[in-house]
Formats: structure tokens, C-alpha cells, sequence
């Protein structure tokens, strides 16, 4: 097992169960428990409310911090020592903070010329052993799509953020939106996997992005962290955790010499050991369809073999993936599946129906690509209403409609003139499925 920078050991796939995954959420049975990462987010599973963010955290320190600001110190906690990007509203802050800190801690920061160029300066990082990210918005995150599908199919670890802003186009650069979320999962083109983590608190982004960077460097994907503006620009009282309590994966690599190394084997974890390049590995990387050493094939036995790793390397590792919290489940009769800073309303919302009388729960995913299919699935067969919130004109309302299979009614509750949705829309569309 690998031994972090910072103290932490990479821990076996084995572990304890943790309830912030896909769980049993009080008697809500899915996909499976996250093993080993306890430590960092055992944390995830208490509710966020105002005093979320005040808790006491042993050697923590107490900071007043915006949700951009938290990201740049968990990406730092996670051990990220590159970053290329190209400012844009509303995640400037993310580049400044990183052109401030990474010096001073031995990264390298590059301010790039674009966004296309950003992407290609974490991706070229990234292979020479870096840990890598950059931060968008926008249009911005439109012109990193080719560079991310490139990521995905030579399977490069790096993290992304995307503020998300109104659109589309140039649209609404200080205003808040949740339109990129299909653009997250379906950007780039052709089949392929991705994770996308979507964090409605400050705490919250810290604890999500170190999570982020673990999973690109476990899975050797692109791991994109949704914010919105919201999120990105309020300020709540957070503590930073001493460094030895957060826990950090780094990449796996090779053990075998380089005459040997086969950069794209299959093996038994679906995920191949990603050897540095200048650390005596030669090989051939390629956005084309290649064969288990890197070559470019036409062979169908080698295409379908890639593809289906590729696929299958996320979709057998849901458990260690899929995070996702609820609230007042126990005796819920209508459901309110609800994401990022409009999750934070539909909370007091939650709350004040159920103060008089109405039984009502609160499922929040954390990741929401891939989706929890097994959560939305079997919520749909305990209550006889999902009520899904959103800042856009209705996206991942689709994912829960086809995963409720007509099990129950899904009522999509959408505003799109890039302000946050208050909690009295919310309350007032649990009343109207309550009758």
C-alpha cells in the first residue's frame, strides 16, 4: 500500500461500512456500504443546517471561508500539486487562491491561454505524476469537453470544478444555475464513464473534493466537482481537520520493471497501474481506441475489451462511488430529492411540512453521476410522490423518473431564472402532493 505525503495510508478495498454511501437509509436498503473511508466522511452523513458547518473537530482549526475557498484547501489536503487553468466568473477565486498557495507549498500553478489549454496542461501534468485540476464555468467547461473525453480514454486522473453560472452562452457569469448537469455526464462524446460529486455546503466542498481526487487517482478517471455559485461564493464557519485525520489515495504503480509494463492490462481490479512518465516507462498514449499497450486497434476483440473495462471499472465499484444522505425517511409518504445549494431549501422546506403534520423526507445525492439508480428505485416503491427541485429546466428529473419505473409519482419543480429556489415553492408543491 502506498504511504501519502501527508501520513496517510492507502487502505485495503475491505473496511468498515459507512452510512453515507448508498445505504440502508433507516431501512432504505441500496447499493452498498464505502469501505475505508470512514475517516473523511463519516462526517458526510450529518444533515446540513446552520450549524453544520460549527462543529468541533479534535486539532481542527476554525475558519471563515467562501465554497471556492474550501475547495482549493481540499484539493491542497488531498495532495493536489499542479493546477492550470484561465479565469472565469464565478470561480476565479479558485485560480487566484491556487496561484497564492501552491507556490508556497512547492506546486506549480500555470495560468494557460484558455480553457482548451487548461485541460491539456492538467492532463500533461497528470501523466508526468502530478496530482492535477483546474477550475471553470461556463462556456469554459464547454471548451474542456474533447480534452476530458481524451482523459477518459487514456483513463488520466484529474479533478475538475465547474462553477456552475446561468447560460447558455456567456448567460449570466454572476448568477447561480444547476444547468451543467447533464453536460457533466454527456459532454463529451461517445459512450463512456465519468463521476461527477455535486456538495450543497463549504465543509461540505472540502470534504468532496479531497473524496474527488481520491477517486480519480483509485479509478484513473476525471472526476468533475459540480458547484454552483452559491455554493461557490458563501462564506460559513468551517474547520479544517488536522492533516493526519484526512484520508488520501494516490495512484497505484507499476512493480514490474519497464521492459515489462503493460500500461493498459486488465487486471483484476479493472483499474491498470499508471506508471510516471520520466520515471523510466516508455509508452504510447492515444485518445484513439487502443490495445492493452497503448497502440491504436481495429480489432473488435480489443475495441469491445476496452470499452467494456472502461464502463465496468465505474459501474462494479457503485459502493465506493455513490454517496448519498436522507433525512426524515422513517415515515416518509412523499420525498423530496433535491441536490447542491437547492438541497439546502428543500431541507427547511422538509421541515417546515413536517412541523404540521405532513410526512415528508429528504433524499440528497452527493454524487450524482453515476446516478444512484438503487436508491431512486427503491425510494419509489415507499412513497407515492418524489418532488425533484431544480435550478434548470428539468435534467436529472429525467434520471429519476426512469429509475421510479411508474412506481410513483415524480413531480419536477423547476426554476430557471438563475435565482436560488426559495423553501415556500418547495412547501407549497409538498402541500399540493399531500392532498
Amino acid at each position: 500500500m502506498e504511504q501519502s505525503k501527508g501520513g496517510n495510508r492507502r487502505q485495503p478495498s475491505g473496511g468498515t461500512a459507512l452510512k453515507s454511501s448508498e445505504e440502508e437509509m433507516r431501512g432504505l436498503t441500496v447499493e452498498g456500504p464505502l469501505p475505508a473511508e470512514a475517516n473523511l466522511l463519516e462526517r458526510l452523513k450529518e444533515p446540513c443546517d446552520e450549524n453544520e458547518n460549527a462543529c468541533e473537530i479534535p486539532g481542527g482549526k476554525t475558519r471563515l471561508m467562501s465554497g471556492n475557498g474550501a475547495c482549493v484547501e481540499g484539493a491542497l489536503a488531498a495532495g493536489c500539486n499542479f493546477f492550470g487553468g484561465y479565469p472565469i466568473s464565478p470561480a476565479t477565486e479558485i485560480a487566484e487562491m491556487m496561484s497564492q498557495r501552491l507556490p508556497a507549498l512547492g506546486g506549480k500553478y500555470i495560468q494557460m491561454e484558455d480553457e482548451i489549454a487548461s485541460m491539456a496542461s492538467i492532463i500533461g501534468a497528470s501523466i508526468a505524476g502530478a496530482k492535477a485540476m483546474t477550475a471553470t464555468s461556463g462556456p469554459g467547461f464547454s471548451l474542456m469537453q474533447e480534452n476530458i473525453g481524451y482523459a477518459i480514454m487514456a483513463e488520466i486522473p484529474c479533478v475538475i470544478v465547474n462553477v456552475q453560472r446561468g447560460g447558455p452562452s456567456t448567460g449570466l457569469p454572476t448568477k447561480p444555475s444547476q444547468g451543467d448537469v447533464m453536460q457533466a455526464r454527456w459532454g463529451t462524446h461517445g459512450d463512456h464513464p465519468i463521476i461527477a460529486v455535486c456538495p450543497n455546503s463549504v465543509a461540505e466542498t472540502y470534504r468532496l473534493t479531497i473524496f474527488a481526487f481520491n477517486l480519480s487517482e483509485r479509478f484513473r478517471i476525471p472526476v468533475i466537482i459540480l458547484l454552483d455559485e452559491v455554493v461557490a461564493h458563501m462564506r460559513e464557519k468551517i474547520v479544517i481537520p488536522p492533516p493526519e485525520s484526512n484520508f488520501v489515495i494516490n495512484r497505484l504503480k507499476p512493480n514490474t520493471p519497464p521492459e515489462w509494463y503493460i500500461p493498459y492490462e486488465e487486471t483484476p481490479s479493472l483499474v491498470p497501474p499508471m506508471a510516471n512518465f520520466g520515471d523510466g516507462y516508455r509508452y504510447n498514449i492515444t485518445g484513439l481506441t487502443h490495445d492493452t499497450h497503448g497502440f491504436p486497434t481495429l480489432k473488435l476483440n480489443e475495441v469491445s475489451a476496452l470499452n467494456r473495462r472502461l464502463e465496468a471499472k465505474i459501474e462494479r465499484n457503485r459502493k465506493h462511488i455513490v454517496l448519498v444522505t436522507s433525512e426524515f425517511i422513517d415515515d416518509a409518504e412523499i420525498a423530496v430529492f433535491a441536490y447542491g445549494s437547492v438541497s439546502r431549501s428543500a431541507r427547511r422546506a422538509v421541515m417546515m411540512a413536517r412541523k404540521g403534520g405532513t410526512k415528508v423526507g429528504l433524499v440528497r445525492p452527493l454524487t450524482i453521476w453515476p446516478f444512484p439508480n438503487t436508491t431512486v428505485q427503491r425510494l419509489a416503491s415507499r412513497v407515492k410522490t418524489i418532488i425533484v427541485p431544480e435550478m434548470n429546466q428539468g435534467q436529472l428529473v429525467g434520471e429519476v423518473e426512469r429509475n421510479a419505473q411508474c412506481r410513483c409519482k415524480v413531480v419536477s419543480l423547476k426554476t430557471y431564472d438563475c435565482t436560488l429556489m426559495p423553501p415556500e415553492n418547495i412547501l407549497d408543491a409538498i402541500l399540493e402532493a399531500d392532498r
